[in-house]
């Protein structure tokens, strides 16, 4: 052998030696690292490790062929994951009734209402009740009223009872029924044949004052309400809901009301009315309930949380509200497909009630829908899609 090829031969042996370990190694099955990111703000990207500028550790954002280049699917190191606090909760078929949540205030029930007119003019001698919100029972002396035009009715009643004219007395008679004078007023003046200076005006029902516009000694005519008197065992519950929740509402629905000022406390109620048109301005429409109050613990004016109970929608999917994710522009949810991977969705929303929303399209039962932390892997992928759509990627200096 010449000293050529052995030369040759060392070379080849040395070469094989070099790559041996290069094919014999076995490949990491980890995927590679594309870059760094920002925990709480997915735009913030470095090349390599570090802090962000709320001095929280980077965290990597791997290469995953698994997810065929889509832009809407993420895959978020375990740790980071555990970090945001990510919980899942899963899409069902179910039923959801469509609950109405809104405002609105007590009032009178006008059923229960006596507004105290007179049909006489005359001046106000004495008035027994002081101030509005005043507790009256039925029957209670609410003021004396002086007229001359009654005072002239009851003389000409008492002489057609002296001269025993039957006819001219029921006609006498008829006049004070139509005056307003009590059916037992005008029995004591058959009885007694003595006219009163002043007539006494009595309460119609039991309730409060709710209006006290006179006062003593004023001249008050048939046109002017000398008080108004409410029962406040019953109340009315006026609220309002949207246009487009009109149709849930109907005659006769169940409904709650809850105050600030009496915290856990519920009051069941129904609809009572709904008022034919939508308020121009507001575009809503006006719902009138009716609730028990039998302790009054319901004031009128009062501003209270109400909700209507309308039809169940049955067999739709549903979510937890706080899984939806609303950008104005559409309506996401955010899917965990396990092992790291999270898909943002878009989705349709259908109706709301309290804690849960349906689902019309985009999603089957079944599937994991983030609940916690889903607005930063939203973020995440929506940054990735947008990235994708670039021809050059941006990266941070």
């Amino acid at each position: 052998m010449n000293i050529h090829t052995l030369k040759t031969s060392l070379a080849c042996c040395l070469l094989t030696a070099m790559l041996l370990p290069l094919t014999t190694t076995p490949a990491s099955d980890e995927p590679d690292i594309l870059y760094w990111v920002a925990p709480m703000d997915p735009g913030y990207r470095r090349d390599e490790p570090g802090k962000s500028p709320m001095g929280m550790d980077l965290v990597p954002v791997y290469a995953d062929s698994s997810t065929g280049g889509d832009g809407n699917i993420v895959s978020i190191a375990p740790e980071v994951v555990q970090n945001l606090g990510v919980r899942t909760a899963k899409s069902e078929r179910s039923r959801l009734w469509r609950g109405i949540d809104t405002v609105g205030y007590v009032d009178y029930d006008e059923s229960k209402v006596s507004h105290i007119h007179l049909r006489t003019e005359g001046w106000l001698e004495r008035l027994y009740v002081e101030s509005e919100g005043e507790r009256v029972t039925r029957g209670q002396r609410l003021f004396d009223l002086y007229s001359p035009d009654l005072v002239n009715a009851q003389e000409e009643y008492v002489q057609a009872l002296k001269i025993g004219n039957r006819d001219l007395a029921q006609a006498s008679r008829d006049r004070l029924v139509a005056l307003g004078i009590p059916a037992d007023q005008i029995a004591d003046l058959k009885k007694t044949r003595r006219v009163q200076q002043t007539v006494a005006i009595y309460a119609p029902q039991d309730g409060v004052v709710a209006t006290l516009p006179v006062r003593e000694g004023m001249f008050v005519k048939p046109a002017m309400r000398v008080m108004s008197l409410a029962d406040l065992s019953s109340v009315w519950l006026l609220a309002e809901v949207y246009e487009r929740q009109a149709d849930w509402v109907k005659v006769d629905q169940p409904a709650e009301v809850r105050l600030t000022y009496r915290p856990g406390q519920v009051w069941q109620g129904q609809v009572e009315y709904i008022y034919p048109s939508l308020d121009p301005q507001t575009r809503t429409l006006k719902v009138r309930l009716r609730f028990d109050n039998p302790e009054e613990a319901l004031k009128p004016n009062m501003y209270a949380n109400v909700r209507i109970f309308g039809g169940p929608r049955e067999n739709i999917i549903i979510i937890p509200l706080q899984g939806l994710i609303r950008t104005g522009r559409a309506e996401r949810v955010v899917i965990a497909l396990g092992e790291g991977r999270f898909e943002a969705r878009e989705v349709q929303a259908g109706i709301e009630s309290g804690d849960r929303v349906e689902i019309a399209r985009g999603l089957d039962a079944g599937e994991d829908v983030v609940i916690s932390g889903q607005f930063l892997i939203d973020s995440e992928a929506s940054l990735k899609a947008s990235l994708m759509r670039m021809s050059v990627p941006e990266t941070a200096p």
